[in-house]
């Protein structure tokens, strides 16, 4: 068995019908033909199968230690599929710090359809078990899946896979990891007990900004089965040219996301002395407890982190006079971005939603890419003077305005 780093690069054999190709060929083709009417072939139609997916979908496999892989054109597309295979009246415990998109369509859509959805703290653990648990007596049934992420966004809370899994099974729910922020590369759920992990393979998968993908893995053929058929029924798949965009990204993921922890360790550390800044919110800080995050699964924590200004500052300024970090939504690939949750990625969630689990108005979120930490570092030092610059103008006019007004309104 090859090593991880390895398994990225040659983790799967070629197999292009004998050219020496050294990467995969794309399948454009829609439809395949069979040798005679009553041979069914391995492919018939490109939505139920095609050969480049495949390469992606078992080499996503392998990298989890799954049982089987599923491609789809986005994270959210991935997550509808997942979802899916639950009916109405099936109960689902949601962590209640999650992904915007992913809230939206657990609270939005699948409940419409009957499905109930309640949220937990999942750092929690006694509540998670009661949560789980439901409660019979007064008609709540025990849940039928836990889904939660790994590390929580934008405040980057870790989960810890392997007790949540087992308070999951103890009740006889599934364990559903989305593991966008941190990949097979610092952390396996399957190995700890999850049943099924889920990627936005537009992140750090495929790191280039360049395409949107969802990736699934599951433990155990019963499992695959269900999702196969919501995904050959849905037909939300991962187009072949897609498919060998994400393939191409994977092979250097180890690169990216050293350099990406690396810097966002260094920006971690700057910023949690800077004066303007009155929370950093990064557990690979030095003294986060690295034998902690360990004993949790974890290798790493990836290159996002968030941080708050101190009141009074206005976060726009900071983030509308940033050069290097593009203001933008999404995370993990090679260039730096920087967003507002409350107003970009975590829209969807109700103001009152958002400060009860600690989204402020003042949060501000940092996807790090691989450029040079010093320069990125430089960028945040001049927007947070223009920001600093503008704190001071606002504050001394209304100095200003004290004196001109003190006598009048005495």
């Amino acid at each position: 068995m090859t090593r991880f780093n390895t398994q990225l690069v040659h983790g799967l054999p070629v197999g292009d019908n004998n050219t020496g190709a050294v990467n995969p060929p794309i399948y454009n083709s829609t439809t395949y033909a069979f040798e005679r009417v009553d041979a069914m072939p391995r492919y018939d139609y490109a939505r139920s199968g095609n050969p480049t997916r495949d390469f992606l979908e078992q080499q996503i496999a392998q990298l989890e230690q799954g049982t089987r892989g599923f491609a789809f054109a986005s994270g959210l597309a991935a997550i509808h599929a997942v979802l899916s295979i639950f009916k109405p009246g099936d109960r689902i415990v949601v962590g209640d710090n999650i992904y915007g998109g992913s809230y939206s369509q657990l609270n939005e859509f699948f409940t419409c359809w009957g499905i109930i959805v309640e949220a937990v703290d999942t750092q929690d653990i006694a509540a998670l078990e009661a949560a789980v648990k439901g409660d019979r007596a007064n008609g709540i049934v025990p849940a039928q899946a836990v889904y939660f992420e790994t590390l929580t966004n934008p405040l980057l809370k870790v989960n810890d896979v392997r007790a949540i899994s087992t308070v999951a099974h103890r009740f006889g729910a599934l364990s559903i990891v989305d593991n966008t922020f941190v990949t097979p590369y610092l952390q396996k759920p399957l190995a700890l007990g999850a049943d099924v992990v889920i990627h936005s393979a537009t992140k750090y998968l495929a790191g280039h900004s360049d395409v949107n993908a969802g990736l699934v893995v599951v433990s155990g053929e019963d499992l695959a089965s269900r999702v196969y058929f919501a995904q050959n029924r849905l037909g939300g798949v991962l187009a072949p040219a897609e498919c060998d965009a994400v393939r191409r990204g994977i092979q250097t993921l180890a690169l990216r996301m050293d350099r990406q922890q690396e810097n966002a360790n260094a920006i971690a550390r700057y910023l949690l002395v800077h004066p303007l800044v009155k929370a950093v919110h990064y557990p690979g800080l030095p003294g986060a407890g690295d034998q902690r995050l360990a004993a949790k699964g974890l290798k790493g924590v990836g290159g996002v982190l968030s941080f708050e200004v101190v009141p009074g500052v206005d976060p726009a300024d900071v983030l509308n006079n940033l050069h290097l970090f593009r203001l933008a939504v999404s995370l993990g690939a090679v260039e730096s971005l920087a967003e507002l949750p409350c107003r970009m990625t975590h829209f969807e969630l109700p103001r009152e939603e958002r400060l009860k689990i600690g989204i402020t108005d003042e949060l501000v979120r940092l996807a790090v890419g691989i450029e040079d930490a010093n320069d990125l570092i430089e960028d945040l030092g001049q927007a947070f003077d223009i920001a600093y610059a503008r704190y001071i103008d606002r504050h001394a006019d209304f100095d200003v305005f004290q004196q001109l007004t003190s006598g009048v309104f005495a």
